[in-house]
């Protein structure tokens, strides 16, 4: 037998270890969990059973319609075909995961999360009783979560979860802007308010975390050599969303600061649906840089 007639032998014999992911990482990933969950419930509860937080979410609602002109040309065309971008997307790399690197059980794991986020999400419509009524003018029947949102948030995290660890972070911050860009785009049609949006990235965040550390159990290939060793794992797409996230985050304090009770106020026209934007976009990659963050630490190293 040659060397490499030895080599190639000793590959095909050797059955893949179970990983060891970070000592703690199981709890970290099970206050994620639960941190989702509990977000979840607290946005349901103050975008819709209190006064306050139903006019924000409902007036960020109301002004994109002088948003919606040129932008809603685009965003309709986005919307109708992000179904099939979603599908496809998660299609394709899924499968090519699947069957290049034969991880079939990853692979279910992470379809079965996936699935299961988007069922939980027609329930929830179904179930959550009708807005209440508080006195704001608003559509009773209840929206809370984005459909639309929650399928490309799950497409790309089902990514996500099946990229190497030095691909993740990349995929992360491609995936989050993804799902990002649809719930936005959900606001400016009015097809959905921003807490709509929030609720599904949580709902997501609920049910792919924990598939993603029964991934991470299983095989070697979720041992990495830490941020910055390859283009996918450079630290950049971790400072990127933190960046806009922080830009986000100053465009919603001027707004409401602009028409919050002061000898300055003034009459809201877009002030509630850049709020409402940056409500969205700072959700979003907040979540992307802690569950990358989450991944990387939980991740072996080589």
């Amino acid at each position: 037998m040659t060397p490499l007639t030895a080599m190639t032998s000793s590959r095909q014999t050797h059955p893949r270890t179970p990983a060891r992911p970070a000592p703690g990482s199981g709890f970290l990933f099970v206050l994620a969990t639960l941190a989702c969950v509990a977000g979840l419930v607290a946005t349901y509860y103050y975008f819709v059973q209190t006064t306050t937080g139903q006019f924000i979410d409902e007036s960020a609602l109301v002004e994109a319609v002088d948003v919606h002109g040129p932008a809603g040309k685009a965003t309709t065309r986005f919307l109708d075909l992000l179904p099939t971008i979603s599908l496809v997307m998660a299609a394709v790399v899924v499968l090519f995961v699947t069957i290049i690197r034969k991880h079939w059980t990853e692979a279910g794991i992470a379809v079965a999360a996936c699935i299961g986020a988007n069922v939980a999400t027609q329930v929830l419509k179904d179930l959550l009783p009708a807005r209440p009524d508080k006195g704001v003018v608003t559509l009773e029947l209840n929206s809370l979560p984005s459909g639309h949102t929650t399928l490309a948030a799950s497409a790309a995290a089902a990514v996500f979860l099946m990229a190497s660890p030095r691909w993740r972070p990349m995929a992360g911050f491609v995936g989050g802007t993804f799902a990002i860009a649809s719930g936005v785009s959900t606001l400016i049609n009015q097809w959905h308010r921003p807490a709509d949006v929030v609720a599904a990235f949580l709902l997501v965040g609920a049910f792919m975390i924990p598939a993603g550390w029964l991934i991470l159990r299983r095989g070697t290939w979720i041992a990495w050599e830490g941020f910055n060793r390859h283009i996918g794992s450079a630290r950049i797409w971790l400072v990127l969303p933190v960046l806009i996230g922080l830009a986000s985050a100053m465009v919603a304090a001027y707004s409401l600061v602009r028409i919050a009770p002061s000898p300055w106020q003034e009459t809201s026209t877009t002030n509630y649906f850049w709020a409402g934007i940056s409500l969205i976009v700072i959700a979003g990659y907040l979540a992307t840089v802690a569950t990358t963050s989450l991944f990387a630490f939980a991740a072996r190293r080589r």
